[in-house]
């Protein structure tokens, strides 16, 4: 029955089920690594939606947030079975990986004028050079007007694309909409919390009833090694972007998915 189990499309697949636990984990390292950041951001709209004002940038920064993932869950909970049964098979997948990669390249194209790297907004504006750098990048991403924010969001409807990277895209549409790599990234994870925790959630009452009989141990074991690794993978990217590109990205992309393609 393993054919079975590995089909996402499949109801009651323990594949899909593995990756419900596994998708937690990852939000759930992600709220970890940047927790001083949503204490800020969840007093932000705790205040926000009591004062009834939008006036700090933790208050802007949080509503930035919440619209800025409703598009994706909409798109989520109207689309997912389309997704997970039409486009969830290796054929589309390879492709949409390979045009992943092409997106990729193309934004750091667009991005550099094709002269070399820029990268907008790094340095401390006059006045801000007491604030830390986490509060340098909330002060830029909060300059963004909620149009851009959506649109920015929006972008993770890609990512239910088998293939495409949800951080690539969000951050791609960062630079798009004027963002540097590394502010980019930090919005593109903060995004990503909310809606990889919901959806996650949203699907565990299965794992916790007779579904999850025999599945809870090794969901445990690879849960545990999907927060270590996110965790280490976010810590190495929000560093990485501090002065890299996006390019090793794209070639790793396009070349696997060409490579999977053909094959």
């Amino acid at each position: 029955h393993w054919k079975h189990d590995l089909d996402v499309s499949a109801d009651g697949s323990l594949y899909l089920n593995e990756l419900v636990g596994l998708h937690l984990a990852t939000a759930l390292a992600l709220v970890v690594y940047f927790w001083r950041d949503w204490v800020r951001i969840v007093r932000g709209l705790v205040t926000s939606v009591t004062q009834r004002r939008v006036e700090t940038v933790d208050q802007k920064l949080a509503w930035l947030i919440v619209t800025a993932c409703v598009p994706v869950a909409v798109a989520g909970v109207a689309l997912d079975k389309v997704f997970r049964t039409t486009l969830g098979k290796p054929v589309p997948t390879a492709i949409f990986l390979a045009l992943n990669g092409i997106v990729l390249f193309v934004t750091e194209q667009l991005r550099r004028g094709g002269t070399g790297r820029r990268r907008a907004g790094a340095a401390a504006a006059p006045g801000e050079e007491h604030l830390s750098a986490d509060e340098q990048s909330d002060l830029r991403i909060t300059r963004m007007t909620v149009r851009q924010a959506v649109t920015i969001g929006a972008a993770q409807i890609l990512a239910l694309l088998p293939g495409i990277s949800r951080s690539g895209s969000t951050i791609s549409a960062g630079i798009f909409k004027g963002l540097g790599h590394e502010d980019s990234a930090r919005f593109a994870f903060l995004l990503a919390t909310p809606v990889i925790g919901g959806a996650a959630l949203l699907k565990l009452p299965p794992l916790l009833g007779a579904q999850g009989n025999g599945l809870r141990g090794p969901l445990l074991a690879g849960s545990v090694a999907a927060f270590v690794a996110a965790y280490l993978a976010t810590r190495f990217l929000v560093r990485y972007f501090e002065n890299r590109t996006l390019i090793p990205f794209a070639v790793y992309c396009s070349v696997a998915g060409l490579g999977s393609l053909a094959y």
